[in-house]
């Protein structure tokens, strides 16, 4: 059976990242790390056939999110969120004194949000020397405050773990973090999902640890050119057939500029394993044209 694939707007350039230079980024453009601009696209991109929004939590993709709500939104706009926001993590650990200072304003954050769930996860983590715990109040404390921005009828399709901290768990072969997220993510009726930069890795590992690839869904990289396809695109392509099954998005279409939209568009078009695509946009124009010709491109 064929499935429809899913065209999302990617948030990158909400945050001033660009994967080519930092100077690319800030050529951009100050408006697009406005919340009430960077919503006028995601409305933009879903009027001309985007189906949702894949995005890394912090505070600006909340405030986008609030915008849309308020706004009225989409009823039918799919939330693909990822976390945590490693970049603005490594902000505050900066400002807070490190690592331990981190955690110290992370805790008192989980505690101010009321989230009962997330506090009593994370004092017997504390307590008991139990990182799942651990990891099960922040996930919780991460869920509430997607459901207070965007709304308890929001669909929210699934929740990734970031590819900082989904490489970093293949690397230290550390099993009972995906296994803790997938569980808690099914609990909740969402589902788990990772960013990964080494997706035939991921997709070794997941298989090896009796991973439903039915129930997660993956994003990574995907584009002509092979750009951030580790180790190489034709290993990537090859893994990507082994799980028909699973719902893999593809981002980095582009590959940072290198590819023009038809060139990328008409490559992932041949890779009929891969779900969905997610594509950051700048100015209204761009969110028009890039989307219509997805669709046209992708569901014909």
């Amino acid at each position: 059976m064929r499935h429809k694939r899913l065209l999302l707007v990617g948030d990158n350039p909400f945050h001033g990242i660009s994967h080519l230079s930092q100077a690319r980024a800030v050529s951009r453009g100050k408006d697009l790390t406005d919340p009430e601009y960077a919503a006028q696209l995601v409305g933009t991109s879903l009027d001309n056939g985007a189906d949702g929004f894949m995005f890394t939590v912090s505070e600006t993709t909340l405030s986008i999110l609030r915008i849309l709500r308020e706004g009225g939104g989409s009823p039918s706009l799919e939330l693909h969120a990822i976390v945590p926001y490693a970049y603005e993590f490594v902000r505050m650990a900066v400002h807070a004194g490190g690592v331990p200072g981190l955690a110290k304003r992370l805790g008192r954050q989980i505690v101010l949000s009321g989230n009962a769930r997330a506090v009593v996860n994370g004092v017997r983590g504390v307590i008991g020397n139990d990182p799942p715990s651990l990891l099960r109040s922040y996930l919780w404390y991460e869920l509430f405050r997607l459901r207070s921005a965007a709304g308890k009828r929001a669909k929210l399709a699934s929740i990734m773990l970031h590819e900082v901290v989904t490489d970093m768990a293949l690397a230290l072969d550390m099993r009972w973090l995906i296994e803790t997220h997938v569980a808690f993510m099914l609990g909740q009726h969402i589902k788990p999902g990772f960013e990964t930069r080494n997706f035939p890795y991921l997709v070794r590992k997941l298989e090896q640890w009796g991973i439903d690839f039915c129930r997660v869904t993956i994003a990574a990289p995907f584009n002509p050119i092979g750009f951030q396809m580790c180790p190489s695109r034709e290993a990537c392509e090859e893994a990507l057939r082994r799980i028909p099954e699973t719902e893999v998005i593809a981002f980095s279409i582009l590959a940072a500029g290198y590819t023009k939209p038809a060139e990328a568009a008409a490559y992932v078009a041949g890779l009929p394993a891969l779900r969905g695509v997610a594509v950051g946009v700048s100015k209204e124009q761009h969110a028009l044209e890039t989307f219509r010709l997805l669709g046209d491109q992708l569901r014909t």
